[in-house]
């Protein structure tokens, strides 16, 4: 089974979530957790982790994490980066739920008005099926095609805000 939560960077499953992150997003470009550090100061720090672990006979497992920034140049609006899910569990719906995992967070913990992400364009037939839509034009970011890609907060015509229990 797995299990989805929220970590801080002192969580003894953040070294799994970062050893991710690596794996799946940073070592393709040359990057590791260090230069990702010293590019964006402050943003593990500033971040919401989220993960999704599994029990092994040795211990939990991360196989999932995503990486949620509140305060950015777009007031309001949140960023989801460093999305990634282990190669062996992807096409299970583990990164559907940590995406939802931190949408709910965002619209009901944070009351933001709205999240974005850098999408590499294979991704973006994922977040298209949350509900997320496209907001820019192709650009390279790490040597890599992405688009902006832009959630608001769901409501309904002419009411408050839908609760998250409700969408």
């Amino acid at each position: 089974m797995i299990e989805y939560r929220q970590i801080s960077p002192d969580s003894p499953l953040y070294p799994g979530a970062c050893e991710l992150r690596e794996l799946v997003l940073l070592r393709p470009i040359g990057y590791d957790m260090a230069r990702f550090k010293a590019g964006y100061p402050g943003v593990e720090e500033r971040g919401v982790h989220f993960v999704a672990a599994m029990e092994t006979p040795g211990g939990p497992r991360v196989v999932g994490s995503a990486l949620l920034i509140s305060e950015t140049d777009e007031p309001g609006r949140g960023k989801l980066m460093q999305m990634a899910v282990h190669p062996q569990r992807q096409g299970e719906g583990i990164g559907k739920r940590l995406v939802i995992e931190a949408e709910t967070h965002a619209f009901t913990e944070l009351g933001l008005e709205g999240l974005f992400c850098h999408a590499q364009l294979d991704a973006i037939p994922f977040y298209e099926k949350l509900g997320w839509r496209t907001d820019s034009e192709t650009f390279q970011e790490a040597g890599i095609p992405h688009k902006k890609m832009r959630l608001d907060r769901p409501t309904a015509v002419g009411s408050p805000p839908l609760p998250v229990s409700e969408w």
